[in-house]
């Protein structure tokens, strides 16, 4: 397929039987997407199943006539992503499941630490999990634009055509989140580098 080919255009074809425009079109968004998705979701084996019911979802609704272009597919898409994220996190409320992602294995005990590619892994999966904690702590609407923009790699515009607000407002979350960020690793004494 042409690089050029619009995301309508895609949509068109599939709809008109063409199945390759929709493995286009997934192609196309796939990585932005599932990031989006793997931020919320810890566990890859539920975050792979979320990304493909985020699929179907699309799939269904373009087949049965219930997407209308207006230029923001990939908006669309993230939109159905997000709620079915929010519905497995209240699947996970009402079974009152507990996740055990917190415990770690203490690797200190590990002869292999001795090798210092093994200790620098180590430390950029903590670098992860403190800025995903702290990113985790900053208020819904500055979470949102962090997310969108640095782990789904959406520009500004496609983060206020996402979540309903002019570029200016999505860059004055950043800018405030970015504030809220230094903060907290100032007052917490975390450094984000490895040696």
């Amino acid at each position: 397929m042409d690089t050029m080919t619009s995301d309508y255009e895609l949509i068109t074809g599939f709809v008109k039987g063409n199945e390759r425009c929709f493995e286009e079109l997934i192609d196309r968004h796939k990585n932005k997407v599932f990031s989006y998705i793997n931020l919320y979701i810890r566990d890859q084996a539920l975050a792979e199943d979320i990304f493909q019911d985020t699929f179907l979802k699309v799939i269904q609704s373009v087949k049965t006539g219930r997407y209308y272009d207006n230029g923001k597919f990939l908006s669309w898409v993230m939109r159905i992503a997000h709620n079915l994220i929010i519905d497995n996190f209240r699947r996970d409320k009402q079974l009152n499941t507990v996740s055990n992602d917190s415990c770690e294995a203490d690797l200190f005990n590990s002869s292999k630490l001795s090798d210092t590619n093994i200790e620098n892994d180590y430390i950029k999966k903590q670098i992860k999990k403190d800025v995903r904690a702290m990113i985790g702590c900053l208020p819904d609407d500055q979470r949102e634009v962090v997310i969108l923009r640095h782990y789904s790699d959406m520009s500004f515009k496609e983060i206020a055509d996402h979540t309903g607000v002019s570029i200016n407002t999505a860059l004055g979350r950043m800018r405030y989140a970015l504030i809220n960020l230094r903060k907290m690793m100032e007052e917490k004494r975390i450094c984000l580098t490895v040696n």
